[in-house]
């Protein structure tokens, strides 16, 4: 029996010349990732179990952006422990403020990531890097140190679900819809440890920032992680920029999938996910009678440049409604400049916008954003638990940019116009 493309990059980096859906495996690592508050208790972990040293000083990324700017002493004594923990054994990729950025944002644009790397993060949503057709998926801190001082982590062998894209998508749709239409579909557990395999004619019509998008949401259906195939478009993000020469794989002809799916990206309308899940998902033109208090795009899933463009062509040369607040948060410290250099930071001043510094902030109801009771925000993040964003009494519903844009405007949620 074939190979799906997850189970060969695995089964290269076990050095094995195949692997089975289920098999334990012990893997290679391109790339161990951490952030602000997770790495802390790595570095704790690695401590207790005796590790002086790094296994590969290149290899290790920790990404301060849940809390920087700090937002309090705890968030200040984390981040300094980061610091000197990256001082001490020299970490090449460090990020803090000023270079810092949404880290699932800020590793692809920095090239720290490429095709063919077997890649774990202490962070969940690290499962987006599939989109540049690597095997990345997010791990517990334990796993983070022993991954920091090993180079290698433990697997077992994920079984597949084959998702064939056909058509194209609306110019009023985008990557967050596609996926917010896949988790209502199969719903949060529907690939429960599988791989997410995006295929078919339709992938040629996504770009980067969408398959990044769709790749991060897949631990929202319960993935292990989502991957794309490696195209004419990946190659052209990837050149020039990645530390390491991609390493391309191909799914076999025969390889096994336990379903497979089609979607007609032509059928795909702008959609959100109600409280208090992913899988609860509506067209928004269903929901405009829902009011909401405030809008939040950016995120790991929503700050890249093509949702920053998507927010500005609503939101230039109008207002934000009252009694709405909209803060925008670019992923990374790149995207804030050409946002500067475009002109958009002025024209979501003069809509009524905020403007943040690149950070998680009000995703994981760190700052920046905090809801109060009774509070409803529509956001471009990738959760909506009960309490996701501030108190349990909010709501948080969950869509793409442009939809969230649109709804500040009016002050309901509201689906966006075509072009």
């Amino acid at each position: 029996m074939g190979m799906t493309m997850t189970q060969k990059i695995l089964a290269a980096h076990a050095g094995l010349e195949s692997v089975n859906a289920g098999q334990l495996i012990r893997a290679k690592l391109d790339i161990v990732l951490g952030n602000d508050i997770t790495t802390p208790v790595a570095i704790n972990e690695f401590k207790k179990n005796g590790f002086d040293s790094v296994f590969d000083k290149d290899k290790i990324a920790i990404v301060l952006d849940h809390f920087v700017p700090n937002k309090d002493i705890k968030a200040a004594e984390q981040s300094k422990q980061c610091r000197e923990f990256a001082c001490a054994h020299c970490v090449s990729h460090f990020y803090d403020v000023g270079k810092m950025g949404i880290e699932h944002a800020l590793l692809p644009e920095q090239g720290v990531v490429t095709a063919g790397d077997c890649i774990i993060g202490a962070d969940s949503h690290t499962c987006t890097y599939g989109a540049l057709g690597a095997f990345s998926t997010g791990v517990g801190s334990t796993d983070m140190a022993a991954g920091m001082a090993t180079g290698t982590a433990w697997f077992k062998v994920p079984s597949a679900i084959q998702f064939k894209l056909t058509g194209k998508l609306a110019s009023n749709c985008s990557g967050k819809d596609v996926i917010l239409t896949i988790i209502g579909m199969i719903g949060v557990d529907g690939a429960l440890y599988k791989s997410m395999e995006f295929v078919g004619e339709g992938v040629a019509s996504l770009s980067m920032d969408d398959r990044l998008c769709i790749c991060n949401m897949a631990i929202e259906a319960g993935a292990k992680n989502g991957i794309f195939p490696v195209d004419e478009i990946t190659m052209q993000y990837m050149e020039g920029r990645c530390e390491r020469t991609p390493v391309v794989y191909s799914a076999d002809a025969d390889a096994e999938y336990e379903a497979v799916y089609e979607i007609d990206l032509s059928k795909i309308v702008p959609t959100v996910a109600c409280p208090h899940l992913p899988e609860n998902t509506h067209p928004a033109a269903e929901l405009s009678d829902i009011k909401i208090d405030q809008v939040v795009i950016g995120s790991c899933t929503n700050g890249r440049m093509e949702d920053m463009e998507a927010a500005y062509k609503v939101l230039n040369g109008n207002s934000v409604a009252p009694g709405v607040r909209c803060i925008i948060i670019p992923a990374t410290m790149a995207i804030y400049r050409e946002c500067i250099e475009r002109g958009y930071l002025t024209a979501f001043i003069d809509a009524g916008a905020v403007v943040s510094t690149p950070t998680c902030g009000p995703c994981l109801g760190g700052y920046m954003g905090i809801l109060a009771a009774g509070e409803r925000c529509i956001a471009t993040t990738n959760r909506n638990f009960v309490g996701r964003m501030g108190h349990v009494d909010s709501e948080v519903y969950l869509a793409s940019p442009a939809t969230a844009a649109a709804s500040a405007l009016t002050g309901y949620i509201t689906a966006p116009k075509e072009d």
